[in-house]
């Protein structure tokens, strides 16, 4: 990209707050409809019972486990392209890794909202917490919903904190910017921000403290919903030793590919082709194929452990999966996009540097992993008690589906609003990147690598 002034970065990243566009308003307006949708399913579950769901014996709660088990992998993206690549000082992260931020925030509170949703009385969603034991209830303090819970507080509070202390310099902008009330609200936002060099100092440690911190959280949260299968007593197929980092390989290619259909739209929303440039479409896409690759690994692993023991009803998991209408329809399409499609397409250039096309196969992959989480659970609960006289074939209810189109309406309205209160590209790391672009060209520092923006 082109050498840029500070008041042109300025101009250019805040203008997505100040006067995003009808574009802007046009996508928010999509969003809030699908999430009026998923409003209205719950609503229409408290009124009505859990009984307007596809439950069927002995598969219950499919597609709430399903969503849970999404959302939490999605939010694997933040710390990713912010925490880790921030520790390696990878420098063409800077555009990209507020925003897969601010995913991780959205789809950690997305994923939490599925327990208490499941719940079908709501309002008692403490009982979840292992507060106590007053009243005779009697917290079963083993059960995974303890577990879960604590994982995503724990994961939220951190990825939270992480967001803030990355925004404090850029909020101190806007401060500046602004007057009456709002320049009060950023002010108090900002604590006092200056850039003297002391500041500069305690925020980056704070960053690289954070960053270090949630490191071991990224790997245990979904380590623990992979314990939650493990928990399940009589369900075949959930207690292989390979699914805790089965699970989190697969969360974080369902992550940056969620990260990527997001920058695409970004870019046409808010006009930052300056910002979001092919180069980061390359490099992400450079990413994928590694961290894809790892997953098929793990993939075949947890799909063959199954078949090794030779145990008839792991066995018939697999018959489920493959040869059971219409389990083996989604596991094929399932393959077809997570992996077979997009992960060829990413070894050639020219399509890691197509905006449409880094697009579209980052839909399909997600579209894949989603199937992925359905095909580990429901065939595992059918073959639970497949030869029982009340066993049924599992069929999503419209309520179900409202549910799900909900949850995408949630986190895309969420990052939405955050965009039009805070910058979702950070002001002075695209500054920063300038400022070492313009050195490099003068010959002032000499690096053998290309730097990306």
């Amino acid at each position: 990209m082109s050498q840029l002034t500070y008041s042109q970065v300025d101009r250019d990243i805040l203008r997505a707050m100040e006067a995003p566009g009808w574009r802007y308003y046009a996508v928010l307006l999509a969003d809030l409809l699908v999430l009026a949708w998923g409003i209205y399913a719950w609503r229409y579950t408290i009124e009505r019972g859990l009984g307007v769901w596809g439950l069927t014996h002995p598969v219950m709660w499919a597609m709430d486990i399903t969503n849970f088990v999404f959302w939490v992998g999605i939010a694997h993206s933040g710390t990713l392209i912010s925490a880790i690549l921030y520790l390696f000082r990878v420098r063409w992260r800077a555009s990209v890794y507020r925003t897969a931020e601010a995913v991780t925030v959205f789809a950690l509170f997305t994923a939490g909202l599925f327990p208490i949703i499941h719940l079908g009385r709501p309002w008692f969603f403490y009982w979840l917490l292992p507060y106590p034991q007053v009243g005779g209830l009697w917290v079963n303090f083993r059960s995974p919903l303890v577990w879960d819970p604590s994982a995503i507080f724990t994961y939220l509070t951190g990825s939270s904190l992480f967001v803030f202390v990355a925004l404090i310099p850029d909020l101190a902008v806007i401060r500046d910017r602004s007057a009456g009330v709002r320049r009060a609200i950023y002010g108090f936002l900002a604590m006092g921000f200056r850039g003297t060099p002391r500041q500069w100092k305690l925020q980056t440690i704070a960053g690289i403290l954070l960053s270090a911190l949630i490191l071991p959280v990224f790997v245990s949260v979904h380590s623990i919903v992979s314990w939650d299968f493990g928990m399940a007593l009589g369900v075949p197929n959930w207690h292989t030793s390979v699914l805790a980092p089965y699970f989190v390989i697969g969360a974080v290619h369902s992550g940056v590919s969620a990260v990527v259909t997001l920058m695409a739209i970004l870019r046409k929303v808010f006009k930052w082709e300056n910002y979001i440039t092919p180069d980061h479409f390359d490099a992400l896409g450079r990413l994928l194929v590694v961290v894809a690759t790892a997953w098929l690994y793990f993939f075949i692993l947890e799909f063959l452990f199954g078949l090794y023991s030779r145990e008839q009803v792991e066995v018939v998991v697999r018959e489920y999966q493959l040869g059971l209408w219409p389990n083996n329809i989604l596991f094929g399409i399932f393959i077809l996009t997570a992996y077979i499609i997009p992960v060829p397409l990413w070894l050639f250039r020219r399509v890691r540097r197509s905006i449409t096309l880094m697009f579209w196969t980052s839909i399909l992959v997600n579209v894949g992993m989603w199937m992925e989480r359905f095909i580990i659970i429901v065939p595992a609960l059918e073959a639970k008690q497949g030869f029982s006289f009340m066993y049924q074939i599992f069929t999503p209810s419209l309520v179900e589906v409202l549910l799900v189109l909900g949850s995408f309406g949630l986190v895309g309205t969420g990052l939405l609003l955050f965009a039009k209160f805070f910058p979702l590209i950070p002001l002075f790391d695209i500054k920063e990147g300038q400022v070492l672009k313009a050195e490099i060209q003068v010959g002032k520092v000499k690096v053998p690598a290309v730097i990306h923006e």
